[in-house]
């Protein structure tokens, strides 16, 4: 999908929309059928032009990524609007995303160069959509629980992508193959959590990230005293003493993120030194082992159910997929949390998600050990 953002010549007014606090439901002008939730700073006047932020939600709920994106908005002046009309499985997201980017840009002084999309799971792919496709260069992109509209993965892209995935997220290995993939200015962080929205603290640190991506490719003026505060709130985050897998990432993240705007060669010089450790090296072996792991499980399944419509030795594919099932409710049913137990519960929300038979036999399994929402 290739959706067109167009700005408006003018600049409207804005009595109707308040400042400092969400609003739930604003009426395109030229298009009352379409709405969406917006927020602005409290500062926010049209005598200068503001990021924007346009968010999409997989059930069209507008102002859920609203509120999320609330604290940041505030916070460094952003413009946060979300469409209650782009939904998973619509026929009109295009409609959606133009009159709601419409809309705003004619209502609201936007920076044009500061424009930003930002999605959860079907609606990250929404957001992907735009950035690839639109007329109006996208300043970046924060994807949530899903990447590409597509399955071709990139390795480089013309913006800036921050990534999040929760750690029970069905979409988690997704989004490390997108991490994984890109050489071009990217952030991946995984949280405690399943396939949902990021935190409004996460929110936060995602638009601080693209405020110093924006001072490195010279759409914001150089705040030195911005860049030293971010610098200074990463690398006081990471143990001075620690060596594992987590330090060496987020040294060798925080020598990508600042390079060209501060001295890190002490930092990229720790991160070589933790990331020669044998343990280190283990650890990430480990998880790229693990992704492989999960892709075979999920192909596993999907090529027995494909076995299932062609009706032969129905009975022992329908034995293998329940063992198969049951193994992974099991492992994902256990108390305590572990490796294993995560990764049998984004195998069983990745199989229930993406089901390839109507089989009703294997439906009634399905139904038995699928995990709850």
């Amino acid at each position: 999908m290739l959706i067109a953002l167009i700005a408006a010549a003018a600049v409207g007014l804005n009595e109707d929309v308040p400042v400092g606090r969400v609003v739930n439901a604003v009426p395109c002008t030229a298009d009352p059928a379409q709405s969406y939730a917006v927020y602005l700073p409290r500062a926010y006047t049209p005598d200068r032009a503001w990021p924007v932020l346009f968010a999409f939600d997989p059930g069209g709920r507008g102002s859920t990524p609203v509120e999320r994106y609330q604290a940041a908005a505030e916070q460094y002046g952003w413009i946060v609007a979300g469409s209650n009309n782009s939904r998973n499985n619509s026929p009109e997201i295009g409609r959606a995303v133009a009159s709601m980017s419409n809309d705003v840009m004619s209502r609201f002084r936007v920076d044009e160069r500061r424009v930003y999309v930002a999605g959860m799971s079907g609606g990250a792919r929404v957001a992907f959509s735009v950035a690839l496709g639109s007329a109006l260069k996208v300043a970046g992109v924060v994807a949530s629980s899903a990447g590409y509209p597509d399955e071709k993965l990139r390795k480089t892209l013309p913006f800036p992508v921050f990534l999040t995935a929760g750690t029970e997220d069905f979409n988690h290995l997704e989004m490390r193959r997108v991490d994984q993939a890109l050489t071009s200015p990217h952030h991946l962080t995984v949280f405690e959590g399943g396939h949902v929205w990021l935190s409004s603290e996460l929110a936060v640190q995602a638009v601080e990230w693209m405020e110093l991506q924006a001072m490195k490719r010279d759409l914001k003026p150089r705040d030195d005293a911005e860049i030293d505060r971010l610098f200074d709130t990463r690398r006081a985050a990471v143990h001075p003493d620690r060596v594992d897998m987590d330090t060496f990432l987020a040294l060798k993240s925080i020598a990508d993120d600042f390079d060209d705007v501060k001295d890190v060669s002490a930092i990229a010089a720790r991160a070589a030194q933790v990331g020669r450790d044998k343990a280190v090296r283990n650890a990430l072996k480990q998880d790229e082992q693990e992704d492989d792991r999960e892709e075979r499980m999920l192909r596993e399944v999907w090529t027995a159910e494909g076995r299932l419509g062609s009706g032969e030795d129905r009975v022992n594919v329908l034995a293998e997929l329940a063992r198969r099932w049951k193994s992974l409710s099991d492992a994902a049913g256990r108390p305590d949390d572990s490796r294993e137990r995560r990764l049998a519960r984004r195998v069983l929300s990745g199989l229930s998600a993406s089901l390839r038979s109507k089989d009703p036999d294997y439906l009634k399994i399905v139904a038995q050990y699928r995990r709850a929402r």
